[in-house]
């Protein structure tokens, strides 16, 4: 592929055999103090004619791909005329393209009408990947989210109403160890009451580089959950869950110690009893030094 990507580029697990274009650089937002991905870099929209430099020399080495990522953080911060724009023209050079997806914040999703969201989706934009992290307001604003349950609540059934996909990430660990409960409480009310149609746990890394900035903004010591604590927040929320439609569940991610998978609620009594047996000592954790982000 003859693309040059502004490093340090990420992506989902699940776009890793996908065509990654750069229409935005760094996260608009970029203040979640758990999140060191794109520290290093400005927020800039990318000027459309560089974009569709690179989406051209991506069909002429790929010309059937049928799945996109637009990086970097969020490009749903775009104008949607400058996001339309991209879309078009990733329909025009990629015949087969099925499916355009982004990451998006409550803040970027709150941004656009519910006629600019259906607007995208007509032009495949249909998958959101969406930064829950907590449903908790007290753990929200110590992370410094800058979302409110009910705020992303909202977002959340705006989104499904644009009849766009979602799938949410939560992080385990994020109360710390004294406000573990409320942590997992508020997500399971959450996800109770807002649509998504794909769900994945992390478990809590601070890089280095913001590991002290995370904790002077807590507010508080913040005491890391170990595994055992991890796991029996997994049970609790899993436990907890009724989603208002079903949900693909997965906590694959490298960061996991324990990597399960499932659709809820059909699933829900085989993924406990894989973390019991966890628990117990019947299954094997993912060592330590094979995790990360």
């Amino acid at each position: 592929m003859n693309l040059h990507y502004d490093m340090p580029l990420y992506r989902p697990p699940s776009e890793g055999d996908n065509l990654i274009i750069q229409a935005t650089l760094g996260c608009s937002f970029n203040q979640c103090s758990f999140c060191a991905m794109y520290r290093s870099k400005d927020y800039v929209e990318r000027p459309l004619h560089a974009v569709f430099a690179d989406i051209r020399r991506a069909a002429a080495d790929w010309p059937d791909a049928q799945r996109v990522f637009l990086a970097d953080g969020d490009a749903l911060a775009l104008p949607t005329e400058h996001l339309l724009a991209i879309l078009r023209e990733l329909a025009a050079a990629l015949p087969r393209l099925t499916r355009v997806s982004c990451y998006a914040t409550p803040g970027n999703i709150q941004r656009k009408c519910a006629e600019e969201l259906a607007l995208l989706r007509e032009h495949k934009l249909s998958l959101l990947y969406f930064g829950l992290e907590s449903g908790s307001d007290l753990v929200l604003k110590k992370i410094t989210k800058g979302a409110t349950q009910r705020r992303m609540a909202e977002v959340l059934h705006k989104a499904h109403a644009s009849g766009m996909k979602v799938s949410a990430t939560v992080i385990l660990g994020l109360g710390g160890t004294q406000h573990s409960d409320e942590h997992i409480d508020g997500t399971i009310a959450l996800l109770n009451s807002a649509p998504v149609t794909y769900l994945s746990t992390l478990q809590l890394y601070l890089d280095e580089s913001i590991a002290e900035e995370f904790r002077r903004k807590y507010g508080e010591p913040f005491e890391m959950p170990d595994d055992l604590a991890i796991l029996k927040e997994q049970e609790r929320l899993i436990s907890g869950l009724n989603p208002p439609q079903p949900v693909i569940f997965r906590s694959n991610h490298a960061s996991n110690a324990l990597a399960l998978a499932g659709n809820l609620p059909k699933d829900k009594e085989k993924l406990l009893l894989q973390l019991r047996e966890a628990m117990a000592g019947h299954r094997p954790l993912r060592p330590v030094y094979m995790r990360g982000l």
